[in-house]
Order: structure tokens, then sequence, then C-alpha cells
């Protein structure tokens, strides 16, 4: 019995694929093709259609890699095919092996309108659905030569390296009858096998499904397939319509084309990727009137708007029509670990403001499938959006731990919750296929308690998105014995029924932490250093801009704020900042920090001239001034003319005592808060807090020491950092100079491999820390480096800054779940203490961290904070992080966490001095030391209104007095897109009094005289 199944099996395998997909499109001619090879860079539709063409044929050469060539095809329909359905099929040579990552095209007709995309597993384009005979084919296919990026040191992913070669030769194109009944027989046994193959094979159901194949293949005449192909079909039907049993698991089919913003291939690239995949979907929409289709990233649909007007006129009609729809509210698929609080934000302001302004549509799903890790503050923000539902997909690439739920309440920081679902199909790139349906039902962990899950389907990436082959599949399953229950339907609509099952689902606190992809936090350095310096600059723009508009009526930047933040706002995207796409990528990133920064400074020094005044006294004002660092979270945005010296400065000496540690002396730093020791091999031997007499540094464990580790992981070399790299460790102690710098600081030199650190260690005066400038010139591969503080700590957690308050992580590793957690994630402080003291390590570009602990001899415990410094993968960017890197970071001993966050602010907006003698007062200042005001701008709408935004940092209640220094008739709270909240606060003009519960983000909005009222 065994082998008739197999026999019978192979049979079937071998005519579905030897005669029944050939003969879809059995009678073809070929088209006539000539050939232009834009040079350089893609050229505008119109150019190209009037480029000198010159003729080609089947196994014509085309495409060095990011190359465009210009097919122009022409031909007539048969007289003989006179009510066939045709179709032309145009194979560019396609990689046979996968749905995207190939060679990709647009079909234009003459007058330049796109028509459809091409893609390997999607290479026809209707001519006529019932032909006449002698119809005209006039098409212009563009068609881009996008290569493959794989293997270590690839040349591939920079243009300027990927070299002449072509990549692709041209395979088939010809018009051809598409034989819809034998497609649709094709479809059919492509189920029924599917389903067959994931059935047991004690299952009946099974060995009815094979029966039936088999006689219905003997029905089958394979010299007049098409002919034979209805009776085939008839004989199949009872096999297709058993109904599926009433407690079958019940799927919400979406189509979806997870399209990465930029990854293997520029920006550019993925304008045109949207381009073809929309032109894909919308055809199927003409169709098939029930086929619903999902796309997120507003960026990607306001490149259609502003590149491709046709496409972006018929996705706006199939808005409307309910079939083309808007999902994820945020202008990119962002990475959610390392973008600061006001840009999680502002990702949610700038993607659901396009959304309602351009297509009147509420987005209400939060569709994140593919980021690396969820930030526990995204609750809350999606619910200040005015969103209700979260959907993830990539938790389930964790390596350790299995994510106990597929849909549950995740609860973020502050105790917001929202609904969210994991879908158990564990792809966002599903094709609804038999192995597919069956893993969902086996793996869906909420058995018993809910039945529903939702599965995106579509090929992404340039794979095109869904095809008719998968609707075709959706279709058949839809009521089928053996399959779950599939519906294709509005993710809306999945939601609210999930949340009707199963109101009661389980709670989920804290961060969605990946258990991969952790090297993530550290790779291309100068990049994310980039995107810090960004976010802070456009925080001190809208701050002073706002500021002198409200002063002195100087003109606020609107358009250029908007459009400053979309470009920020894009970079942060999962695969730009993260800095696992190509150099391509990383080097227009780079250029585009550079030119953001200048644009920047230019608007903060606009506002901040204007309200300095003439300066004819000679004085200057400092703006960003901060009080004594014992004096609580400085007031944001605080300026004031230039101080008296202050009451401490630093004192260098040389120190004899540190002889014991090295051969040669050492020095003392000391400005009266903190007492730094600096042995002969330029390591921290000693930091003391000298208002308690508190000794920092664990005893024979120096700090600031530098730290090297191999660093080849498994696999995916600029995602991951593997557990093992920590087995093997060479710690940096040779110095090759160590000597003042000037009277109060100290500059250590060394070299190791073939890269060199140069460090400027001082203590600033009257700041409570240690501030270590690092210069590192890195030309290593392969390799980890991080910089060690131990600590004379038993700390049991970590706080580490996440948006708009921290997140504690243990240090032991009693669970998988904990030692899962070797890197971390932190923004400016990550913060160690026991009760009574505590210690804060700040930095202004850095995210990588670990933490851990050991017992000395003496019985103390040793807590090690490091950052992750530089890391240098090979792929997908074979010169990741070498050069210059300049990065700051600082110990801070004795802190609490509202020291932390404010030394952790001061690092990364530091004072300005403008010539001028005006007393500048701030708009707003908070009186609590434990609330953050972490935007002040006008409103988005330039109705003049201020809008401010705080939240509370240190995880207490918080009651708190917000002075106004501006007259505003009202206050009205509001979500992040500044429209009020229902029940929020609302007051007259005057200081404000609110009470924040731990991480609670609240935003205000102040009319002023004269302005619109909201």
């Amino acid at each position: 019995m065994h082998d008739d199944r197999v026999l019978i099996e192979r049979r079937i395998e071998r005519i579905l694929r030897e005669r029944l997909r050939p003969a879809v499109h059995g009678s073809a001619v070929p088209l006539g093709v000539e050939i232009w090879h834009a040079p350089g860079e893609p050229v505008a539709v119109a150019e190209a259609l009037q480029a000198p063409f010159r003729p080609a044929g089947v196994g014509e050469a085309w495409g060095p890699a990011w190359g465009t060539s210009w097919f122009h095809l022409t031909g007539s329909v048969p007289a003989e095919w006179a009510g066939r359905t045709v179709e032309a099929v145009i194979d560019l040579g396609f990689a046979v092996d996968r749905p995207g990552f190939s060679a990709e095209a647009l079909v234009h007709r003459p007058d330049g309108t796109a028509v459809k995309g091409l893609n390997p597993t999607n290479t026809w384009l209707r001519i006529a659905g019932s032909a006449q005979g002698g119809e005209p084919v006039d098409l212009y296919v563009e068609a881009a030569a996008n290569p493959l990026v794989e293997g270590v040191g690839t040349p591939l992913g920079e243009v300027g390296t990927a070299g002449p070669d072509t990549l692709y030769h041209l395979r088939r194109v010809v018009l051809a009858v598409f034989d819809e009944p034998v497609w649709e027989l094709v479809q059919d046994v492509e189920v029924l096998t599917e389903l067959m193959h994931e059935l047991s094979v004690g299952d009946p159901r099974r060995w009815n499904i094979l029966r039936t194949l088999q006689g219905a293949f003997d029905v089958l005449d394979l010299q007049d397939v098409s002919g034979s192909a209805a009776a085939v079909r008839a004989a199949l039907a009872p096999a297709l319509a058993v109904p599926a049993t009433a407690s079958a698991h019940r799927v919400s089919a979406v189509g979806h084309a997870h399209i990465d913003s930029a990854w293997l291939w520029p920006l550019r690239e993925t304008v045109r990727k949207v381009a073809r995949t929309a032109s894909n979907v919308l055809t199927l929409m003409d169709d098939d009137p029930d086929f619903v289709f999902a796309m997120s990233s507003a960026q990607q649909w306001a490149w259609m708007e502003e590149h491709r007007p046709d496409v972006w006129e018929r996705m706006r009609k199939k808005v409307a029509e309910g079939q083309f729809v808007p999902v994820g509210g945020m202008w990119v698929e962002s990475d959610t670990n390392m973008p600061g609080g006001e840009a999680l934000a502002r990702q949610f302001v700038h993607g659901k403001r396009f959304f309602l302004d351009k297509l009147g549509v509420e987005t209400e799903e939060v569709w994140l499938p593919d980021s690396f890790g969820y930030s526990g503050a995204l609750p809350q923000l999606v619910r200040l959006s005015g969103s209700r539902w979260f959907l993830t997909q990539k938790i389930s690439w964790s390596h350790f731990n299995r994510f106990p739920h597929h849909t549950f309440w995740w609860e973020g920081l502050d105790g917001t919750r929202v609904f969210t679902h994991f879908p158990p199909v564990d792809t966002y790139n599903a094709t609804l296929s038999g192995a597919e349906m069956a893993h969902l039902v086996r793996n869906f962990a909420d058995k018993g308690l809910a039945n529903r899950s939702l599965v995106p389907f579509g090929h992404g990436d340039g794979g095109g998105g869904p095809t008719r082959e998968m609707l075709a599949r959706a279709a058949r399953l839809r009521d089928l014995e053996g399959s779950p229950r599939v519906e294709v339907e509005h993710p809306a609509r999945f939601f609210a029924k999930a949340f009707d099952d199963y109101p009661e689902a389980p709670v989920w606190v804290g961060e969605l932490y990946l258990e991969t992809h952790r090297g993530t936090y550290t790779s291309q350095a100068g990049n994310k250093q980039g995107n810090r310096r960004s976010e802070h600059l456009l925080y001190e723009a809208e701050l002073w801009a706002a500021t002198a508009a409200v002063r002195t009526g100087h003109p606020y930047p609107y358009e250029d704020l908007d459009r400053i933040w979309k470009s920020v706002l894009l970079h942060q995207f999962h695969d730009i900042l993260p800095r696992s796409s190509i150099a391509w990528v990383h080097r227009e990133s780079r250029e585009t920090y550079a030119r953001l920064a200048a644009e920047l400074e230019e608007i903060i020094g606009a506002a901040q001239r204007a309200l300095a005044g003439d300066g004819r006294s000679g004085g200057e004002v400092v703006f960003n001034a901060a009080p004594h660092p014992r004096a609580g979270v400085p007031a944001r945005g605080a300026a004031r003319p230039t101080p008296p010296a202050p009451a401490t400065r630093t004192v260098l000496m040389a120190d004899p005592a540190s002889r014991s540690a090295a051969a040669d002396g050492g020095y003392v730093l000391d400005n009266g808060l903190v007492r730094a020791t600096v042995d002969a091999r330029g390591l921290l031997v000693s930091v003391v807090d000298v208002a308690t007499g508190r000794e920092t540094i664990a005893p024979g464990s120096p700090g600031n020491l530098l730290q090297l580790h191999p660093d080849l992981p498994a696999q995916y070399d600029a995602w991951d950092v593997d557990h093992a790299y920590r087995r093997t460790v060479t710690d940096l102690t040779e110095i090759e100079t160590l000597e003042p710098e000037g009277d109060a600081a100290v500059r250590v030199v060394r070299r190791f491999g073939r890269s060199r650190v140069t460090q400027v260690i001082s203590l600033p005066p009257g700041a409570g820390r240690v501030d270590l400038d690092t210069e590192v010139d890195w030309h290593e591969a392969e390799t980890f480096l991080k910089v060690a503080f131990p600590l004379d700590l038993r700390a049991e957690r970590s706080a580490a800054e996440t948006q708009f308050g921290y997140v504690y992580r243990a240090t032991d590793t009693n669970t998988s779940w904990e030692a899962a957690k070797y890197e971390i994630c932190a923004h400016r402080y990550l913060h160690v203490g026991e009760p009574g003291f505590g210690v804060a390590l700040v930095n202004d570009s850095t995210y990588g961290h670990d933490v851990t602990r050991d017992i000395r001899s003496d019985g103390g415990t040793t807590t090690t904070v490091r950052l992750s410094l530089l890391r240098a993968p090979r792929y997908p960017d074979p010169e990741t992080d070498q050069g210059v890197h300049r990065m700051r970071f600082a110990l801070v001993p004795g802190a609490d966490l509202a020291d932390a966050t404010r030394e952790g602010y001061r690092l990364n907006v530091p004072e300005r001095r403008v010539p001028g003698d005006a007393e500048v007062q701030p708009l707003v200042l908070a009186d609590h030391d434990g609330v953050v005001i972490s935007a002040v701008k006008l409103a988005d709408d330039a109705s003049g209104d201020v809008v401010v935004r705080l939240y509370e940092a240190v995880g207490a209640r918080a009651a708190v007095r917000l002075d106004v220094g501006f007259a505003a008739t009202a206050c009205t709270e509001t979500d992040l897109l500044e429209r009020p909240i229902g029940g929020g606060h609302t007051s007259a003009g005057g200081p404000v009094d609110l009470t924040l519960r731990p991480f609670q983000v609240v935003t205000l909005r102040f009319s002023l005289p004269g302005g619109d009222q909201q």
C-alpha cells in the first residue's frame, strides 16, 4: 500500500509539472523586441519612451548590477485567437528559485502610464479577455537589473564597485493564449495535493484525496490537456466540495507585500518596487472585487503620489472602494528600539496624518511585522495616536524562548494596554499553501480559548505581492475539510472579530525583546550617531524656533521642519537605522545626516540670534543651560546670560599612589564633586563621589577598559551577535602615550591591530561625572569593541533608558528569558544601583550595552556595565564601520534616575553661546525633577498655537506645575496628532497643574490671543 501511494503521488507531481502547468499558456507567438540601456541611474519614463531603441531578441544579455534596460515590445493578436483570452508572457531571465531578489520590471503603455509589474512568479500581462483578433500590442518594459546581494565581501552592494558584467538574459517574450480551464485545474490539483501531504497517513481524508486525484488523472487526455481539463475538474469537484468542520480554525487572509524601504537595494529602487507591486495588486483588484490588500508605511504611499501619480490615482480609487487598505499608522515600519521618544511619536504623527489628509482614513492597526523587537513605550504611543490594534510577526524568530501567546493584551511601561496579534503562520510573506495552513493550526498557542488568526499573504521585497494563484487558493480554502476556513478580508474586520472572541486574552507586560539581531544596536556606529544627532537638533530647532516666534515674531519654519522630520523618520526604517543594509544605503544615509545637520544648525542659529538681541554690549546668551547637577532635572530649553565662573574647577595632579597599579605614575582629576584616578595604563582605577565618599570602581578591576572580541555570528553578520563571543576577550591595556591635556584633562593613545584609539578623560567644572571623549580610527574586521566599567555595586537589575522612560532588565541569568538578554538596548543612559547609591553610564550615540554580575574573593559584588562601541561585520556591507569615529560617554557616580536622565540630556544637548545681551525666558518650565519636557513647538496646522509634550521619566507618580511664560488663552490636552482628547485636561491661561502616572506622556496645546481656537 505504501509503494502504491508513493507511485501515485509521483505520477501526480509529474503530470502537474510536465503537462498541466506548461499547457496554461500553450499556444504562443513571439513578440518583436527592441532594447535601450539607460546610462547610469534610472531615467524618467518620458525620456525613456523617446530613447534610441535597437532590435533585440531572446537570449539578449542585459543588466549590469543596478542598471536599467527598457524593452519595446510590439506585435498583434493572431486572427485565429478570436474569442480567446490572450496574455503576454515576459520572462526577463528571472531567477526561478525565488519570488523576489531578482530582476523586476514595470510595463507601460505608450503614453507612459503603468500597467502591471513583472516578477519571477508573475510574468503575465493580460492583453485581451476575449480577443477579436488583430489587436495591436505596443508595450514598454522598464527592467531593473537588481542583483541578489549575498556573500561576505560582495561588491554588489555599492553601485561604484558592482562591476559591468551583465546579470540576465532575455528568456521568453511571447503572446499566448491563456487557457483558463487548464489554469483552474492546476489550482485544484495544487490545493488538493498540498492539503493531502499535510494530513497524516492514517487520515481517511488523505486517502480520499489521493484516490480522487488518481481517478481524475485517468480522465486526463495527455494529448489534449485543454480539451479534457473540464472533465478532470468535474472529477475533482467532490473532493473540493467537502466542507470544513465546525471547529476549524478561522483565518483572515490579508493581501500584503512587505517591502523594506531600503535593505539590499537603495531608496530609489524601493520607489520602483512599490510602483511595480501596487500595479500588480491593482490589476488583481480589477479582476476580483473581494480582494483586499493592506499596505503600510505612509512614506511609500507618498512616493507614489510624488513619483507615480498615475499609480497613485488608481490606489486612491481602490482605497475609496475598500480594497486598497492603508495600515500601520506610521511613516515607515521603523525600528522601535533605537528611535528616541519624540521620533517614535512623530512616526505616528506623520504616518496617521498622511492617511487622514490624503485618503480620509483613520488607521487603527499598527502594522510592524519585521522590526527587531518592540519597545515597551509603544502601547501608550499606539493609543495616543488614536490606534487600537497592534500586529507583529518577528518575535517568532527568537532563538531561545517561544513566545507564549498569539493573541494577547500588550501592557506598556505606563500601564496602557493594546490588543495585539502575532500571526501563528510565522511569516509575513505567506502564499496560503497547505503547509502554511497546517503549520498555523498546529502552532496556534491559544487553542481552546481563541480560534482565529490573521495571515498576511503575498511576495514582498520585489516579489510583486499577492498573485492570482494565491487568490485561487484562498477561494478553495474558504470551506474545505482538513483545512482552516480562509476568508480574504480587511484587517480591521479580523481585529474586531478577534477582540469579540477573546476579550479576556492574557497580558504580556513590558518590551517584546527579540532574541536575535542584537548586533543591530551597534553596526554602523557613525550612522547611528547621525540619527541621535538629528533627533536632538530637531528638538532644539523646534524649541528655539517656537520661542523666537512667540517672543519676537520670528518666522517659524513649518515646511522645513516637516520635511526634515520625514527624512529622519525614513532613515529610522528597520533596515536603515539598525544598519543591516548595503553600503549604498549607508553612504546615502551619511550624506543625508550631514545635510540635515547643516540645515538644522541654520534654523537653530537664526532663532537664537533673533532671541539674543544685537549683542552690542559684547555679552553672550547661553542656550540649553542647566543648573547644578544635584538640583534636579534641568528646565528644558533654559537660556541665560553668561554666568560667572563656577565655584568649582577641575584640578589635575600627578598621582604617585597609582604607581602601585603600574610602573609609572598616573593622574588625579578633582572638581569638588568627583575625584577620578587614572593609572599609568590610562585606566580608571578610582572614581569617588565626593559628597558621599563612596568609591564607584570595583577593587582590582579598572574602568574605561577597552575590550576586543571576535565577532563571527552563525548567520546574519550585520544583524547578530552570538553569545559565544564572550568566551574570547582581549583587554587593551597597552598605551602609546599618556599625557596631560591642558591643565584639567588627560589624553590616552592606544594602538591595536590596524586601529588607534585616542581618549581625553576630563571632569567638566560643576558636573558630577567623568567624561570620556573617544576617537577610534577603526580598521578591524569581524571584531567587536566594547568598553567596560566594573562597578562596586550589587545591582539586581539595570534601568535602560527607552522612549519616555526606562525599562528594567535583570542582571542575573536565572531563567532562559533573562539569559537571552545578553545584549540590550539603551538610549542616553544605563543606570545600575543598590539601595542608597547608583551609577549611570551616559552616552551621546551608543545603543548596545551589556550588564553582568560577579562575586569577588572579598565577598563583594561587581556589576560590570559595558558599552558596545564598534563592530566590523562584512555582510551586507564589507566596509562596515571602517574609518574614524568620535563618541562621548561619561560615568556618573552617585546618580539616581533623575540624575541619569539629566546627564544623558546634557551630553546630547550641549550648551550654545550666542553673542547678545537679552534675557531669554523659557516658554515653559516644569517644577518636578522627574518630569521632562520633550517637545516645545508650534502646532502643525500653522495656527500659531504652542504645543508642549512632557513625560514622567523616573517611574513615579508626579504632581507637577507647568509654568507658562507667554500669554495663553486656553490649554487643552491632545493626542499625538494635536487633536483634543475627550475628557482630557482643559484650562484657561496660567500655570497648569498635572498629576502624571509613572511614564505617562501628556501633550498640551496652548492657544494664543488672536490665534485659531482649536
